[in-house]
């Protein structure tokens, strides 16, 4: 999936919905990594964002670090993975995110 492609999925609170990246098919030295030994994913880009959650007097909503279309560092069990329209995505709460990758 392209991130020109609309998602339908619409995040709440401080969740996003991020789609995670390939894992590296090779080693640096190019040997094949087969599925089995594959580890997850912990990079992926962001493809909707919630609105925020509330502060603790439940007056103003806090906004979230990240937008859509950033590339993200999130923890390694963090989040849930959903599956919608064939598509492979990870909704994960804001305080799962370790950091935006810049380039």
């Amino acid at each position: 999936m392209s991130t020109a492609t609309k998602v339908v999925l619409k995040p709440l609170e401080d969740r996003i919905v991020v789609q995670p990246l390939e894992a590296e098919q090779t080693t640096a030295s190019g040997l094949v990594i087969p599925d089995t030994a594959k580890e997850k994913p912990q990079e992926g880009t962001v493809l909707a964002v919630g609105p925020g959650r509330f502060d603790d007097k439940g007056e103003k909503r806090v906004p979230l670090d990240v937008k859509v279309g950033d590339v993200v560092l999130y923890s390694k069990y963090g989040g849930t993975e959903v599956k919608y329209n064939n598509e492979e995505y990870l909704v994960l709460s804001a305080r799962d995110v370790l950091a935006v990758v810049e380039k």
